[in-house]
């Protein structure tokens, strides 16, 4: 379930700040001693950072194989949520569970902010959400300041609010099975280690989910086995476009009837499973054989279609979205008699390089 958010109205009503270092180099943890309040002044600044990497992302949970209760993050999230005032002692404690979390040599040190942002319109209605975000690096920049009547040039390390490596949304919302949360990280996809080991959350299988699931294994499960590196993209994804065609078709997803009518052979069939398999034990989610089908989410399975023509002349050409949905009105494969070679024919209006 993929809700849309406003924070046009929010504020920042604290900061808990620590700084994680990895428990298997002997990198110390430390956590503020009081909270820090954010001045108004600051407030337009600092807000827009902390929530705009959380626009346009899946809907998770919080879970736990035995109890929900058992969810150290949902725990202190509820904590934080039923009195603010408690905002301090488990800021710290969620800092605390990631630094214990931390031990893996891969896992870099770095700073942590967690916050309380209050008035996030949620369709009119106003919620409160905790954030949490996590920056493994930092910036040097510079600063031109006056002194003793002159201009001096001063350098300094920071966080670059751009390159903000990891973050959690919690949203004051569903309490009873999880709150909602979004996450990010910047390293590609999403880590085992900040979304599992850490927050503990996993994605909420609505159709928007499932359907983008769906879209994605089906791609994979209809590609050929054996391409060679100059076969034109538009024909290996032939089979993949009709397979997201069919789905954008229907209303309900019926496992059965599309294993029949865009799977059709066994070995498709074969491989859809398996990819079925893999997805339910990674993501920790059922994929269910009926549901209701959200269409803009099929466009998903674009993504893992072939893009790239890798020729032996040394010429690569990469495909654009564009062109894998009407590759015929763009591009002209053919053969050149005199020189004995295939050509492809390019059709342009304006080079935009």
């Amino acid at each position: 379930m993929t809700l849309k958010l406003n924070f046009e109205a929010v504020e920042i009503s604290g900061l808990v700040l620590a700084k994680v270092g990895n428990p298997s180099r002997s990198e110390a943890l430390q956590t503020s001693k009081t909270l820090f309040k954010v001045s108004d002044n600051d407030q337009k600044t600092l807000c827009p950072i902390f929530l705009k990497p959380f626009r346009n992302l899946t809907g998770q949970r919080f879970t736990h194989h035995s109890s929900l209760e058992k969810n150290e993050v949902n725990t202190s999230a509820k904590n934080i949520f039923d009195d603010s005032k408690n905002l301090l002692t488990q800021g710290c404690e969620i800092a605390t569970r990631l630094y214990s979390k931390s031990s893996h040599p891969n896992i870099k040190s770095g700073d942590l902010c967690i916050s309380l942002i209050n008035n996030i319109d949620l369709d009119g209605e106003m919620k409160r959400a905790i954030v949490i975000l996590k920056s493994e690096s930092v910036t040097p920049f510079l600063s031109i300041s006056t002194r003793d009547g002159d201009l001096q040039l001063e350098t300094e390390q920071g966080i670059n609010p751009e390159k903000i490596d990891k973050g959690c949304l919690i949203l004051e919302h569903l309490s009873k099975k999880g709150f909602y949360v979004l996450t990010f990280d910047r390293a590609g996809s999403e880590s085992r280690f900040w979304v599992r080991d850490f927050l503990g959350v996993r994605p909420i299988p609505d159709s928007a989910l499932l359907s983008k699931r769906v879209a994605e294994m089906a791609v994979h499960a209809v590609a050929p086995e054996t391409v060679a590196d100059d076969s034109p993209p538009w024909d290996i994804n032939e089979p993949a476009k009709e397979a997201l065609s069919y789905l954008k078709e229907q209303k309900n997803f019926s496992l059965q009837e599309f294993e029949e009518q865009a799977l059709r052979t066994d070995a498709a069939k074969s491989r859809f499973a398996e990819e079925r398999k893999r997805v339910e034990e990674e993501e920790g989610i059922t994929l269910e054989e009926n549901f209701d089908i959200s269409k803009r989410d099929i466009t998903s399975g674009k993504k893992f279609m072939k893009r790239i023509m890798k020729l032996d002349t040394g010429v690569e050409i990469r495909l654009g979205p564009k062109v894998l949905d009407k590759p015929d009105d763009i591009l002209q494969k053919s053969y050149d008699e005199e020189r004995k070679m295939n050509y492809i024919k390019v059709y342009f209006n304006e080079d935009l390089a």
